[in-house]
């Protein structure tokens, strides 16, 4: 039954999200949390995962929330909840597509697709911004937002490496990939020195 409701689940994120992996963060993290799959801290971590490895976003987060959730029937289920949830994220796109592109040459200048296209530019904006703020306030206020918050140096440190990457994305022109690895590598060294500085 588990592995079903996997399937299902991804099937109703894929099928109701529009606008690539970051626009279905939203749908993933309300569905994953409601179901009690993953605590949010975790799913957090498996944001920062499935950012930073290859493969397209939502597909790495259905592949490694469908693997924990069958993890606790073993090894064979942990390959069957990750195939799962993977085939029900991907799905909807898939049968999607293959409609989309049977009609579309044919209506692509009509007012009324153009009209729908229009209107959901707007709508994957604020999905893909939804889910930034709901990342950057479980990494910067896990607690919450509170004084106690500002005292906490990994706060600072993190807001340090965001401020790194972006000047170096934006007025360095470096590489994602190397903005990646340089992040990954700061991120570890903290988490090694955090408990020796403090």
């Amino acid at each position: 039954m588990a592995f079903l409701t996997l399937f299902l689940t991804f099937f109703k994120i894929g099928a109701f999200t529009f606008g690539g992996g970051y626009a279905m963060l939203p749908l993933i993290q309300e569905e994953v949390l409601r179901h009690q799959w993953v605590a949010e801290s975790d799913l957090i971590n498996f944001i920062a995962v499935s950012e930073s490895t290859p493969g397209p976003f939502a597909i790495n987060m259905a592949t490694y929330i469908g693997s924990q959730v069958g993890g606790e029937f073993g090894v064979w289920g942990s390959i069957l909840g990750s195939a799962c949830a993977t085939l029900g994220v991907v799905l909807p796109s898939f049968i999607v597509i293959l409609i989309v592109a049977r009609f579309y040459e044919k209506y692509k200048q009509s007012k009324i697709v153009r009209g729908c296209m229009t209107g959901l530019k707007p709508a994957v904006v604020g999905l893909i911004g939804s889910a930034i703020l709901s990342v950057v306030a479980e990494v910067l206020f896990p607690a919450g937002v509170a004084p106690a918050a500002f005292a906490n140096p990994s706060m600072y440190v993190s807001l340090g490496i965001f401020a790194l990457t972006v000047t170096l994305a934006f007025w360095k022109k470096v590489h994602p990939i190397w903005l990646i690895l340089i992040s990954a590598a700061l991120g570890i060294a903290w988490g090694y020195l955090s408990p020796i500085i403090l």
